[in-house]
């Protein structure tokens, strides 16, 4: 059996471009959902959104391929630099080193802007560069070139379940034997600019496309916009980022003398087969997903110590989901969690977001809680972590990501 380690992390996030800084304040308490850079744009409703705001993207790149790339991009390229840096990866073979991006929007933001471009000023006010910043592929492209690479360059479109499909997909190719190293996880940017602030009078579409969906909570406060697993539940906060992590074959991590972080010892992807937006309402799809990832590690439920859940703060989605926990996990009081009430709902990075989270949380014992999530949900049979953080002795951990389309993907890390 191959053995996964993860050796690196790296996060662009609405709660800070580090990975210490992110879950720090999240484990403080912090959270990240504020007025949109475009709540001007609206009357009669509230306009929440989680946008990074301290990102520059010259911190990370340079002026070439900054404009050549979208923010979902650059957002990656960012958490990659961070998680090769931590991972101490020196030179890496470039015949033997993977990338693997998921993204549900790609370059949208780029085709917004270029269209609105176009509208405005004419076929000559389009950037040149629009056709290269669009395709999802591009943010995958990117770090392979950052770092000369020539192994298996691949993006996974998977909606909300991306992340985690994209590293699922990682560790296969590390257990194929095609490659050694993989650098994965997830990115969306669709929402926001660098900074996330406005540009001029230029607004995306994507700032009104979740509202008259029906997917955003109509909440005046914005620490109770976002209430996951909460019987007050009403809908999500859009948020954005990238999460990023270095895979390994354990022996090469060994070999080479780096400092393991965490073994990836299971994963399970499968469709849902029932609606463009909505679950199964039994969550029966969503615990397979959950019981594939299980059996791939080769552990029962009980071996389980902590879940971190998708928890979309949807009343449909939490609902199944909280249905799928209870097959697989109720009536012993598992402690699980989630991360969208600090940061909204990151797309295709949240998968990924949360993993890093309960890494780091497993070094101190403390597992993250559910922030503004005060009245949880009673068909729960098991334990909603929420008002405070847990101290938690956890060793092995489930998070699950699942997507509109049906796309259910979950993990299994451990520390050891």
């Amino acid at each position: 059996m191959v053995e996964i380690a993860i050796t690196g992390t790296g996060i662009v996030s609405a709660l800070g471009t580090d990975c210490t800084v992110f879950h720090r304040r999240m484990q403080a308490g912090d959270t990240a959902i504020k007025a949109s850079p475009w709540a001007g744009e609206v009357e009669g409703r509230d306009a929440w959104q989680a946008v990074v705001e301290d990102f520059d993207p010259a911190d990370w790149m340079d002026r070439r391929i900054e404009e050549g790339t979208d923010l979902f991009a650059q957002f990656t390229l960012a958490a990659a630099a961070q998680a090769v840096r931590q991972a101490d990866m020196g030179e890496m073979d470039p015949l033997r080193t993977a990338v693997v991006n998921g993204t549900s929007i790609g370059g949208v933001r780029a085709v917004m802007k270029a269209q609105y471009a176009l509208d405005k000023d004419g076929p000559g006010a389009v950037p040149r560069k629009t056709q290269i910043q669009i395709w999802p592929n591009m943010a995958a492209a990117q770090v392979a070139m950052r770092y000369g690479l020539h192994g298996p360059s691949l993006t996974v479109t998977t909606a909300c379940a991306s992340s985690l499909d994209a590293i699922g997909t990682a560790a296969r190719l590390l257990e194929r034997g095609d490659a050694d190293v993989a650098i994965a996880g997830g990115s969306e940017g669709g929402i926001s600019l660098a900074g996330g602030g406005r540009d001029g009078d230029f607004v995306p579409v994507l700032f009104h496309t979740a509202n008259v969906y029906g997917m955003e909570a109509p909440s005046p406060d914005p620490n109770r916009a976002m209430l996951p697993f909460d019987v007050k539940r009403s809908g999500i906060v859009v948020g954005e980022g990238a999460a990023m992590v270095v895979l390994e074959r354990a022996d090469h991590a060994r070999a080479r003398g780096a400092s393991i972080l965490g073994y990836l010892r299971g994963y399970g992807s499968l469709a849902d087969g029932f609606h463009p937006s909505s679950p199964e309402p039994t969550g029966i799809w969503e615990a397979r997903a959950m019981e594939l990832a299980l059996a791939d590690a080769d552990m029962a439920p009980e071996d389980i110590d902590a879940l971190l859940a998708h928890a979309t703060g949807t009343p449909k989605g939490d609902t199944a989901e909280i249905r799928a926990i209870n097959k697989v996990h109720g009536g012993r009081g598992l402690a699980v969690s989630g991360i969208k009430g600090h940061i909204g709902h990151s797309g295709a990075a949240s998968g990924a977001m949360a993993m890093i989270t309960g890494l780091l949380g497993m070094d101190e014992d403390r597992f993250s809680y559910i922030a503004n999530t005060d009245e949880p949900d009673p068909e729960a049979d098991f334990e909603i972590v929420h008002g405070q953080p847990k101290d938690l002795r956890y060793r092995t951990l489930q998070v699950n990501a699942f997507g509109f389309g049906g796309q259910n993907a979950s993990v299994v890390l451990t520390r050891d």
